[in-house]
């Protein structure tokens, strides 16, 4: 295979890359689908790769879906898949604060309702979700009534986001014990015909200025989405393949994790940004370069289907 990155996958190079994986992990918005309708051939991709033997799995941003929304979602589209393949925002940020956090306690929770049935399914409870209205004076703020069970601030995507969500978070997190966690950091999501509207990244930086406080983060380009799936299912790697459409958070995971990296031209990212990245003697930028890019995933069907 070739050794410069940023290269156009065709021809006898597809098959190459895809006899030296075991697993493929794809992002969703921009690469397998856009709003509501499959990227023309992604079903076939996805299901052949399946055939084929290979593990494929789902990897995204977005906390405002559970893994089974996710899952019908896509089943509904064509995809064969299973709620076990799909690793969102919603659930890792559970998992993370189950697992790695050890959290006792409530949450306080800015996010959405598959956020908070996440958390309810391994046994976290939450307060929050939901409008929260400004009343009273800035001292009433100031004294805001507080659950003393809650040990977490939670900032995922919450379309109720309010100055009163923003004092009660910083209330809390004015506790130096209170753990602080984001689900992720893009500032906007793009919309179809060039629009975008502001992302959790921007919720999250607020309450971050407010708290005077660094949340930790488990989105992308954070490894501690792949490392969840790793553990759970045995992933190499070196034997693994991302693809997504976002050099900031896609290709950037694939680098931080030490995996092969793919850019599809369907979503954000360009190729004349993944040329600029390579190009500017910066070692950061560099993990923005993904190794190689296609038109569309669907550049892959003949290699799968010969």
């Amino acid at each position: 295979m070739s050794g410069s990155k940023c290269t156009r996958l065709s021809g006898a190079l597809v098959g190459q890359l895809l006899d030296s994986v075991d697993s493929v992990l794809f992002d969703c918005d921009g690469v397998i689908w856009r709003g509501d309708q499959a990227i023309p051939g992604a079903p076939q991709v996805i299901n052949l790769l399946k055939e084929h033997g290979k593990k494929v799995f789902f990897v995204t941003n977005n906390s405002t879906k559970t893994r089974k929304m996710y899952a019908d979602k896509m089943s509904s589209l064509g995809f064969a898949v299973a709620e076990e393949d799909v690793f969102g925002t919603a659930f890792c940020c559970a998992v993370f604060l189950k697992t790695v956090l050890g959290l006792q306690g409530k949450v306080f929770l800015m996010g959405s309702d598959a956020m908070k049935q996440e958390l309810e399914a391994v046994g976290i409870r939450q307060v929050g979700v939901g409008p929260d209205h400004v009343s009273g004076k800035q001292l009433d703020w100031a004294n805001v009534p507080l659950d003393p069970e809650v040990k977490a601030v939670v900032v995922g995507f919450d379309e109720h986001f309010s100055y009163m969500k923003l004092n009660r978070a910083l209330q809390y997190l004015v506790q130096k014990d209170c753990l602080f966690v984001g689900t992720n950091r893009d500032t906007r999501l793009p919309l179809e015909g060039g629009k975008a509207v502001p992302g959790t990244g921007c919720l999250l930086q607020a309450v971050e200025a407010a708290a005077q406080r660094q949340a930790q983060t488990v989105g992308k380009p954070n490894h501690f989405m792949f490392d969840c799936l790793a553990a759970q299912f045995g992933v190499e790697r070196d034997r693994c393949l991302m693809v997504g459409d976002r050099l900031d958070t896609d290709i950037l995971l694939g680098s931080n994790c030490g995996l092969k990296t793919l850019l599809t031209l369907t979503g954000v990212s360009t190729v004349a940004e993944a040329q600029a990245h390579r190009e500017s003697g910066c070692a950061e930028r560099q993990g923005m370069v993904p190794d190689y890019f296609v038109e569309s995933i669907a550049d892959l069907l003949p290699a799968l289907q010969g």
